[in-house]
């Protein structure tokens, strides 16, 4: 049995996507483990008998690691990797698509990739893959866009050129390779057939969804549709050799998955946010014969996620966050009728078997994924799983307090094995980000049991925006995100703060990216906190807008800033910057283009100015997310020593390597 603390957290294995096979007898998942020098995290796939009959086994080892697996009718299994073509004496292409036969044996690359690939899925019936992958503008094959990409490089030419918005996504620039999706045929040919569906698209197709029609002759994808100036709208197309149609529908669609017999496509519907109504979620089914699209799950109030068809094509199997969970459901197509089939726990990449079974990972605030069998009774079995079982230094329980306008606010709290009412633990508040977000699985960015280990106890409240709660829970908050959403933080942790084995003296809060946001709302409005830590949050909304790389769904969710500057005002943290007095820590990835730098530059000069106690970590080389070993240790041990300094009144210990 392993133990999480900060020295052993980075060397346990990372369980992450799962894969069932079309027999049903194997699974396949991706597990990130720790590199040999100990500075990155490698991606390898794993894998295991469905019936558990013996562990998880690595099946691929290389250096830099493989993605995007995904099943042939046969069982063979293609996925792609950055690894050099060993048959190549110069292999400068960016990836390979690899195949690994069903009958076993060495994998062996099919198609080289210059710029890799991003995801690939597979048809159900057919030989058949679609993959997105990134190729320069003027490219018109593979070749072409190897050949341009070498007199990229020989000519030291690093410019890029655009023509639309958006230019940028998360933690990188949209070019000057765009994404295409290619069909590729005939993988056990010497030479397979690649057919580019696409063709130059821009930005449209860029971060896309996909599927594959059972025959491979239909690719299914997002579409992204400019609408005028920064606004885009997210269609579902279809693309065939006769060409590309839209279906229809007056929402953002997204993961599609197409029924066995390939005449319907399940998809999540959104409803995109207006200033005054929030954005809403439902699942939809485009029926391919009559071309009509539907919400087949009118009364669901919760947001479906990850559908995916049962294998006689009766039901589509989703998960949705609720109440701190995340179960499994399964919709009945032909009646409407929705049937919650797990309990506790957080479900995600679920896989319908053959036998009416569903295989999927399950985690929660008392374990990292595991993968297990959920048999059609609803009765959940637990398979042998990488890294577990792992024991934790906290234990977990729910809190639930009542806002002023009387709503519910619930949270989970992780406290220290030895808090107690003799020895009360210090609370320290985390607020999630999203703000469409739900503390409701394990986190490997955010693990609160490091915390407990030093001895803090963590709250997870679910505020107003969260979600799992209904729309109305959603609603509340749409309009008054600092207001609003303030008010039941603050009232579930004063509930919290009752329990005898808590220290009401001692508290900190601390966020990242919205929960950044409230973290810095939380510094301007109470000095009841002793300290604050503000990760990639929001400062100034007006600035923001125009430097993230979405401005748009901003601008849908607040309004226009030109002709609504005071409400971009009013939402701002640093409109109350005047009333900061709190020491805070201020910590940002320079790569992160959702949330850019400048926030925490403006925020960490104001404090500077306003002689506010104040430490700022930056991170040249990360993004959102600080996601490399040696500055996630860095990053909690920074944060762990400015607690232990104005919460646990310590000596402030500057970490060793910063």
């Amino acid at each position: 049995m392993g133990s999480l603390s900060l020295d052993s957290y980075s060397a346990i294995p990372r369980v992450g996507g799962l894969l069932l096979s079309p027999d049903g007898r194997r699974l396949v998942m991706t597990v990130q483990t720790l590199s040999p020098d100990g500075t990155r995290f490698v991606t390898s796939l794993w894998e295991m008998p469905s019936d558990g009959s013996s562990p998880a086994r690595r099946i691929t080892y290389s250096e830099r690691g493989e993605t995007s697996p995904a099943y042939l009718p046969d069982g063979s299994l293609v996925f792609a990797s950055a690894r050099p073509d060993p048959t190549v004496k110069k292999d400068e292409a960016g990836g390979h698509l690899w195949l690994l036969p069903a009958a076993g044996g060495e994998a062996r690359p099919v198609l080289a990739l210059p710029g890799g690939a991003e995801a690939a899925v597979a048809a159900a019936q057919a030989g058949a893959v679609a993959l997105r992958v990134p190729m320069l503008p003027g490219a018109a094959g593979l070749e072409e866009d190897e050949e341009l990409g070498r007199r990229r490089k020989e000519s030291g030419v690093t410019g890029i050129l655009f023509d639309s918005y958006p230019i940028r996504f998360w933690d990188h620039a949209l070019g000057p390779r765009q994404a295409r999706l290619l069909r590729v045929t005939g993988l056990d040919a010497d030479r397979p057939t690649v057919e580019d569906v696409t063709g130059p698209a821009g930005v449209a197709v860029h971060d896309a969804e996909m599927a594959l029609s059972p025959d491979g002759g239909t690719v299914y994808t997002t579409w992204i549709r400019a609408t005028g100036g920064t606004f885009q709208e997210v269609d579902l197309a279809a693309i065939d050799r006769s060409g590309c149609r839209r279906l229809p529908g007056d929402r953002d669609f997204h993961e599609p998955a197409v029924s066995p017999d390939g005449t319907r496509v399940a998809a999540v519907a959104v409803r995109r946010p207006t200033p005054e109504l929030a954005q809403d979620r439902t699942l939809w089914l485009f029926d391919l014969g009559t071309g009509e699209g539907r919400d087949i799950a009118p009364e669901l109030d919760l947001w479906p996620q990850s559908p995916a068809w049962s294998r006689d094509g009766s039901s589509v199997v989703f998960t949705a966050d609720e109440r701190g969970h995340t179960p499994l459901y399964r919709l009945d197509v032909q009646s409407g009728e929705i049937r919650r089939l797990t309990g506790a726990g957080a479900f995600a990449s679920p896989c319908p078997a053959p036998d009416g079974s569903i295989f999927a990972l399950r985690s929660s605030y008392s374990s990292p994924s595991e993968v297990v069998r959920v048999a059609p009774d609803g009765s959940v079995t637990a398979l042998p799983s990488p890294g577990l079982p792992l024991e934790l230094p906290g234990t977990v329980t729910e809190v639930t307090g009542t806002a002023d306008d009387g709503s519910e606010v619930r949270a989970w709290l992780v406290l220290p094995r030895d808090a107690s009412a003799e020895r009360p633990a210090p609370l320290l508040l985390w607020i999630h980000g999203g703000p469409l977000s739900s503390w409701c699985s394990w986190s490997w960015r955010w693990n609160p049991h490091l915390m407990a280990e030093r001895g803090y106890a963590v709250l997870l409240p679910d505020p107003a925006l969260s979600t799992g709660y209904g729309h109305a829970n959603i609603q509340r908050g749409s309009a008054s995100w600092g207001e609003r959403v303030f008010a039941d933080l603050m009232a579930v942790t004063d509930r919290a703060l009752e329990r005898p084995d808590l220290d009401a003296s001692r508290t900190a809060a601390m966020g990242g990216s919205f929960g950044g946001y409230m973290a810095n709302w939380v510094a301007g409005h109470t000095d009841r906190f002793r300290a604050i830590v503000s990760h990639a949050g929001l400062w100034a909304l007006d600035q923001f807008h125009a430097t993230t790389d979405l401005s748009s769904y901003w601008e849908r969710q607040h309004g226009d800033p030109d002709s609504q500057p005071e409400r971009y005002a009013r939402l701002s943290p640093r409109t109350s910057v005047k009333a900061v007095r709190t020491p805070m820590l201020v910590i940002h990835g320079e790569r992160d283009y959702r949330v850019p730098i400048s926030e925490a530059l403006r925020l960490w000069t104001d404090l500077q100015r306003r002689g506010v106690p104040s430490q700022y970590l930056h991170f040249p080389d990360e993004n959102h997310w600080i996601l490399t070993p040696g500055n996630a240790r860095a990053w909690y041990e920074t944060v762990l020593a400015f607690l232990d300094h104005h919460v646990a009144g310590k000596p402030l210990e500057r970490p060793a390597l910063l």
